[in-house]
């Protein structure tokens, strides 16, 4: 759904971010890098060799949107299984590997769009090349990762403690490596459970490196907050144009992270899959319960993936302006009703008992517009609005 420059609920100018040059690699079908949409990415936890419980898992994290999904491999029942569960997969999947080469080799063959490795941690130079022909073979890509928690013990012993510069060091070295072999297809990430340091830590390998960037603050904690370390620090790193693909690491269920790492693309304005609700935090002038309306309104619209703004206010202070702002809207007043807005103007009245089900409904007709104007030649698609 375009806006024209004259709406008032286009995007301003000191709203723009402006990214990051970094070369463009492809994970599957999914292009990571350059102009491409930054990727939300999640992690599946059931055991891998469980093929029909991974598939499971990784079923509700497509259902929230997931553009690439990582599963480990740390034995041969898992790459075994890993056939299995790629083609059960509607989205590219990562293949989790850390010290045994063969395990990169087989997740390979099994089909996995790219291999979660680091290099210098596999072997001698003709382990690492088996690996970087097995993945050129089967036109897999390669993420370098690197985490605070388990850099090499030589940097460690050269730095002293987990610093930006050890982190950013250990990606370089494993890059070259790649480098070396003509591999070009790999993005790095350089995490740490401290948002200052990770930040640091990717400010700096953004200067060093055009590879496309994988943005995550690891081990973030519980729901609550590990979402709210993961917003500080993807949150400031993108806003300073930095990074492709996202993943949030919460102690939660997978499909969470999904929706907390399209929320924090959301508020940026860097993705728009869905509905963005913005509500008041209520106050005695509220003319209907703001905050159980919300929750109730999360829950219903959770399956729609159209991007709709809807604000919903408690009362007239800052309900029309709000309103302006946004798709729909829905601002409290007195006796019980509220106006409906409607692409920024007022529209009409409804009670505060039939709130919730009209307003699902003028949104769930809203994503059927939407949907409706991509198949038309004149149509926006989504995509082109992310």
């Amino acid at each position: 759904m375009s806006q024209s420059s004259s709406d008032p609920r286009s995007v301003r100018p000191w709203r723009m971010i402006d990214r990051r040059k970094s070369r463009k690699i492809k994970v599957g079908p999914l292009e990571v890098g350059g102009d491409a949409p930054i990727s939300v990415q999640t992690m599946t936890n059931t055991p891998t060799s469980d093929a029909g419980a991974t598939i499971d898992q990784i079923r509700r994290c497509e259902e929230a949107g997931v553009d690439l999904v990582r599963v480990s491999c740390p034995d041969e029942d898992s790459t075994a299984a890993f056939k299995t569960i790629a083609k059960a997969a509607k989205v590219p999947l990562i293949a989790d590997i850390h010290f045994h080469y063969k395990r990169g080799i087989e997740a390979a063959e099994a089909g996995a769009a790219c291999l979660r490795i680091n290099p210098g941690n596999i072997g001698s130079m003709d382990r690492v090349r088996e690996v970087v022909q097995a993945a050129r073979d089967h036109g897999c890509a390669i993420r370098i990762g690197v985490n605070a928690g388990s850099l090499e013990r030589h940097l460690l012993e050269k730095y002293g403690e987990p610093c930006p510069e050890a982190m950013v060091e250990s990606a370089l070295d494993h890059a070259r490596i790649l480098d070396d072999l003509d591999f070009r297809d790999y993005k790095i990430s350089v995490k740490a459970s401290d948002p200052f340091l990770t930040v640091a830590a990717y400010q700096s390998l953004s200067e060093a490196t055009d590879a496309p960037l994988h943005l995550g603050v690891t081990e973030a904690g519980g729901t609550r907050i590990g979402t709210v370390k993961s917003s500080i620090g993807i949150g400031s790193m993108l806003w300073a144009g930095i990074g492709d693909t996202i993943r949030v690491s919460l102690s939660a269920e997978p499909e969470e992270e999904v929706r907390v790492g399209f929320d924090i693309l959301k508020s940026l304005g860097l993705r728009t899959r869905g509905v963005n609700i913005i509500a008041c935090p209520s106050c005695a002038r509220q003319g209907f319960d703001v905050i159980r309306t919300v929750e109730t309104l999360e829950a219903r619209l959770a399956h729609i993936s159209e991007p709709i703004s809807l604000s919903i206010i408690g009362c007239v202070v800052n309900g029309p302006g709000e309103a302006l702002m946004t798709d729909l809207g829905f601002t409290g007043g007195g006796a019980g009703r509220g106006k409906m807005y409607v692409s920024g103007r007022p529209d009409h009245n409804v009670s505060n008992e039939e709130m919730v089900d009209h307003i699902v409904e003028m949104v769930e007709d809203r994503a059927a517009e939407i949907r409706a104007s991509e198949l038309s030649p004149e149509g926006d698609s989504v995509e082109a609005a992310e």
